[in-house]
């Protein structure tokens, strides 16, 4: 953990432009499909972040080729990542990787190299090893696969052997701890070459729907049509005759920015006025997130939306302060946590139901909301699935900070504090590398402050 603070004055004014990084849930998706897929694939766009690189660096480990250079685009020079797809396999069959905290990274490599066979060490920080990989690995020990788990059952270190793979059942995912379970399956499922159709059918309710979508969308894109009956039972196409891999590049492949992040400056912009426009999502995003901006206009504020881009000025209601709303998160967990903070500036109370994975992510994060929340006042309720929050009566500044807890989404969902009447020191401002390492520098220019880091 850094011993950084980040200091931020009290502020009433946001507006300006941001052009968004990309999005980590797509690229991390895409960089795996490119390097399985038959060709080069080009990808414009992508985030380049802890989260990427720990990919990155895996697939390289693993064999795949990657090449960046420069394009010109409307006399803008933009990085262009090319990978060489492997035609549905690794060249390399053993391999230690390091996967650091990278959810959207591990599971679906973890489902690929158990598919794939080989031996593999996949292994990451110590709350890597709190975050659960049991629902997902019973999946593949199901169909064959030999994995072992090197340290606590259920969660990483794992050890991946070379197993014999044989899909004749519909292989069984529970779907209510996290859809990155899922998305891991359908990506590697394909990878097993079956003549005939595979089936996947998840167990109790799904959750984070949307993010399932942006599998699907991406498997389209490289070549697998996967048939989704009721969220319940998914089918994959066999392998079509003739075929060498499942997956084709498409060429090129522009990621869009990253609508968690959005989040953050849309409830700036909310806050401080506007107009704040933000580029690289919009009406036409298959982020399951550009949800929190209809939840923002609940709250009462002024949103505008292009097929590209997203404009937020200020606040429509007549009293001119966002209202609480009671809102279902299961779509959208990880913008809700913006929405949390919200709660600071709302009239009445923001309950958000629906956000039982927050338990498990980088952090528990319905502990780590409610604990940082209540030092600034706020009256907070909580159980395994809910969080209700109210304004303070008299807000508070914390003392020692707010703690972030090596979790990106806490610095960041806390900066809007800045919107407070006392000034704020966010602990640990360095940990948003993981997904948005300029952060910071981009939010402070909207809000026409510099930089004032402590030790």
């Amino acid at each position: 953990m850094s011993s950084k603070l980040m200091q931020l004055l009290p502020t009433k004014v946001a507006r300006g432009e941001i052009v968004l990084p990309g999005s980590k849930s797509i690229s991390n998706r895409v960089l795996l499909l490119s390097a399985l897929a038959q060709g080069s694939t080009r990808l414009h766009g992508l985030l380049d972040a802890d989260d990427t690189q720990v990919m990155r660096m895996a697939l390289e480990r693993l064999g795949v080729q990657l090449h960046t250079h420069l394009s010109k685009s409307f006399d803008v020079q933009n990085e262009v990542l090319i990978v060489a797809g492997g035609g549905g396999t690794f060249l390399q069959s053993q391999a230690d990787l390091m996967m650091g905290n990278a959810g959207t990274a591990i599971r679906p490599l973890t489902a690929a190299l158990a598919i794939l066979g080989g031996e593999y060490h996949l292994h990451g920080v110590a709350r890597m090893h709190e975050r659960p990989i049991k629902d997902l690995v019973d999946g593949l020990l199901a169909i064959g696969a030999r994995i072992d788990y090197l340290g606590q059952e259920g969660y990483p270190p794992i050890q991946i052997h070379r197993g014999v793979i044989q899909v004749e059942e519909p292989v069984r995912v529970r779907g209510d701890v996290s859809s990155q379970f899922l998305t891991a399956l359908l990506m590697a499922l394909p990878l097993t070459r079956s003549t005939k159709p595979i089936q996947i059918t998840v167990v109790g309710e799904l959750i984070s729907k949307p993010y399932i979508d942006i599998t699907l969308n991406l498997l389209q894109h490289f070549g697998v049509e996967v048939k989704n009956d009721a969220w319940q039972t998914f089918t994959i196409p066999p392998l079509a005759s003739g075929m060498i891999s499942p997956y084709v590049s498409p060429g090129d492949y522009w990621v869009e920015g990253d609508a968690s992040s959005a989040s953050y400056f849309l409830a700036a912009g909310a806050l401080g006025g506007g107009p704040l426009t933000l580029r690289g999502v919009g009406r036409d995003s298959i982020q399951g997130d550009m949800a929190f901006a209809k939840a923002l206009s609940m709250m009462g504020a002024n949103i505008t939306q292009g097929n590209d881009w997203i404009e937020v000025r200020g606040i429509d209601h007549p009293d001119g302060q966002l209202q609480g709303i009671d809102l279902d998160c299961t779509a959208i967990p990880d913008a809700a946590m913006t929405l949390a903070v919200l709660g600071l500036f709302a009239r009445g109370k923001t309950r958000l139901t629906g956000i039982a994975s927050w338990k498990v992510k980088e952090t528990d994060r319905i502990l780590a909301m409610q604990t940082e929340l209540r030092k600034f006042g706020a009256l907070v309720e909580s159980g395994d699935d809910f969080i209700v929050v109210q304004a303070p009566a008299e807000w508070q500044s914390p003392v020692a900070g707010v703690d972030t807890y090596d979790d990106h989404r806490m610095a960041m969902c806390f900066s809007l504090a800045a919107f407070g009447p006392l000034p704020v020191l966010i602990n640990d401002p360095d940990c948003v590398g993981k997904t948005f390492p300029n952060y910071f520098s981009e939010f402070l220019a909207l809000i026409g402050q510099s930089p004032t880091l402590e030790q």
